[in-house]
């Protein structure tokens, strides 16, 4: 289902956000922006501002410009979270001078690398952000892909060294395979760390379209996997499935050969968080009633939880029983917002 907001809430909800900074106590990412398109695309526009109330102590300044980033030292700023609100003023004066999905086209390549950046967070806030703007072009949205790139840009964080193991032939397969770290334990940058070894899948995909395909697959896998997986950790594995996810849905925006390597990339980013937080031995989950599209939105709005609804968000992508399935897995095991 898919009924994006035209009433202009979605808009001042964003108004409303861009005063306030990517993060929040310290490191943890703003999920409003991400939410509220959410919300918006799937029919909720109405509740967008309420919900925000509700997440309101999670909003704080926006941060302090400390030196321009311009087309010449950017290189020398990437990744420097101190840098976010310098990043966010670089993509805005970019957004103002070209059209956005030509600065998409000659970003995305640079920041694909840092894909692990803020937890995944950088090219999922994109993802929603180019959502919204395929749906209708317009300052605030554009706005909110300037937030989302220049936040992922301060956070860039690439990983290397990583050993191949060898993958199997289906996502789901592979996801399988997947080494789980050990120990199990501590802050995502030092649980991303210790992956060492991930199976390959995909790895000789070059044409687009099949690209495209796996990706899609990959998605629908991590997604329903997360209702048999998502006990080990209710809301850090959810980014197995989003992550992908917003990669995916900034396809068609993108020129055709970034999408074999946009793959590539969301393959080890999903399966990267599934060695850092799926150790957990996976439990057969059945639902306990069979739910329609409509009353999962309205579950997880009710729920309030900014990672519910993402997932959910998600699941309503794939759009089968499985998927709902784990919309409704999460729902059960994560902590309401209110």
């Amino acid at each position: 289902m898919s009924a994006h907001d035209t009433s202009g809430r979605l808009d001042e909800a964003f108004e409303r956000l861009h005063t306030c900074g990517p993060e929040f106590r310290g490191w943890l990412s703003n999920h409003a922006p991400m939410v509220v398109e959410a919300l918006a695309a799937h029919g909720q526009a109405g509740a967008v501002h309420r919900w925000l109330d509700l997440y309101s102590d999670r909003l704080e300044e926006f941060p302090a410009p400390t030196e321009r980033v311009t087309d010449t030292n950017w290189q020398q700023a990437l990744g420097d979270p101190r840098r976010a609100a310098d990043w966010i003023a670089y993509f805005s004066r970019a957004l103002d001078d070209r059209p956005w999905r030509d600065v998409l086209a000659e970003w995305w390549p640079r920041l694909l690398p840092g894909l692990y950046a803020a937890a995944t967070h950088g090219v999922i806030r994109a993802g929603h952000a180019v959502r919204a703007l395929e749906a209708e072009e317009n300052a605030p949205r554009r706005a909110e892909l300037a937030q989302a790139l220049g936040y992922w840009a301060a956070r860039h964080l690439p990983v290397s060294g990583l050993r191949t193991l060898p993958g199997a032939a289906s996502a789901a397969q592979s996801l399988d395979l997947v080494p789980g770290i050990d120990p199990p334990e501590g802050g995502y940058l030092t649980r991303l760390a210790a992956v060492r070894r991930l199976p390959l899948w995909a790895d000789e995909v070059s044409d687009a379209d099949t690209a495209k395909e796996r990706l899609t697959e990959l998605v629908r896998a991590a997604t329903h996997r997360y209702a048999t997986h998502g006990h080990g950790e209710e809301t850090m594995l959810v980014h197995a499935a989003t992550a992908p996810n917003a990669v995916l849905r900034t396809l068609d925006s993108l020129p055709r050969e970034l999408w074999a390597p946009s793959l590539h990339a969301a393959w080890t980013a999903s399966a990267a968080v599934t060695a850092m937080y799926a150790t957990a031995p996976p439990v057969d989950y059945a639902p306990p009633a069979r739910l329609t599209a409509q009353e999962v939105v309205e579950r997880a709005l009710a729920h309030g939880d900014e990672h519910v609804i993402k997932l959910t968000d998600t699941a309503l992508d794939i759009g089968d029983d499985r998927a709902l399935a784990s919309a409704q897995r999460a729902i059960e095991l994560s902590r309401p917002l209110v």
